[in-house]
């Protein structure tokens, strides 16, 4: 096994953000795929860990490059690596590992619920217990660019919930989970986001940069504690 973090990337605009700066800063090695550009995924049971970030596709399309990417996830799975999907690699996660992928009722886009309400999700007993969380507090605000959700399996473990979408994050097995916010944007990944995704320019651009820098410290805050906790479980990160 090599001590490398394997990151997938399944549109190149979604970056590792966050998780980056963490491995930058303890000078830890990743190796990264663009799955939009043609890249290849290698077998990542000789990685340390996999990080399956987001993107436009479904799990459910039987593109070459879905299916692909489904394989290799249910490789990681079988080889016990520690294995962080975020968005549509919570959704491939579930995928592989039995669950489902259906609409949601309703979109979750941006920073709020349809009533004005931040979104949150909320830690269930299970998530509270979880090491993913150690150190955080019960109630998280997020950020949801999502069409789709995700229906478990009785062998996954819910550990945390939100009030459109239920179910937000995932366990499956001993260590992969999935996330179906966004915990790793950085302000210009944002900023790029605003200028590329739909549903995203159907919305108030100023408006949209205002409540995340409102949010940016505890959102940033969040995001390098959860993804700190995964490389800690890789053991890529020692403490």
């Amino acid at each position: 096994m090599t001590n490398k973090l394997l990151i997938v990337q399944n549109i190149s605009h979604e970056g590792p953000g966050i998780l980056e700066e963490l491995l930058n800063e303890h000078e830890i090695a990743f190796e990264r795929y663009d799955l939009s550009k043609g890249e290849l995924l290698p077998n990542p049971s000789s990685y340390a860990g996999m990080v399956v970030l987001g993107g436009p596709q479904s799990a459910n399309d039987a593109s070459a490059e879905i299916t692909g990417e489904l394989k290799t996830i249910r490789q990681a799975l079988d080889a016990g690596v520690p294995y962080l999907g975020i968005c549509l690699g919570l959704q491939l996660l579930v995928k592989a590992a039995g669950g489902g992928v259906v609409r949601c009722g309703q979109k979750e886009i941006g920073f709020r619920e349809p009533d004005d309400e931040p979104f949150m999700v909320e830690l269930t007993g299970e998530g509270r217990r979880d090491a993913l969380f150690c150190g955080m507090p019960e109630r998280l605000r997020v950020f949801q660019l999502h069409g789709e959700t995700v229906t478990l399996t009785e062998s996954m473990a819910l550990l945390a919930t939100g009030r459109g979408c239920r179910n937000q994050i995932v366990r499956v097995g001993c260590n992969a989970w999935g996330l179906q916010c966004h915990f790793e944007m950085t302000p210009a990944m944002f900023e790029s986001w605003i200028g590329i995704d739909h549903d995203l320019k159907t919305m108030e651009r100023e408006e949209l940069l205002r409540e995340f820098d409102d949010i940016s410290k505890e959102y940033a805050e969040t995001g390098r504690a959860i993804l700190r906790n995964f490389l800690e479980i890789t053991r890529l990160l020692q403490t």
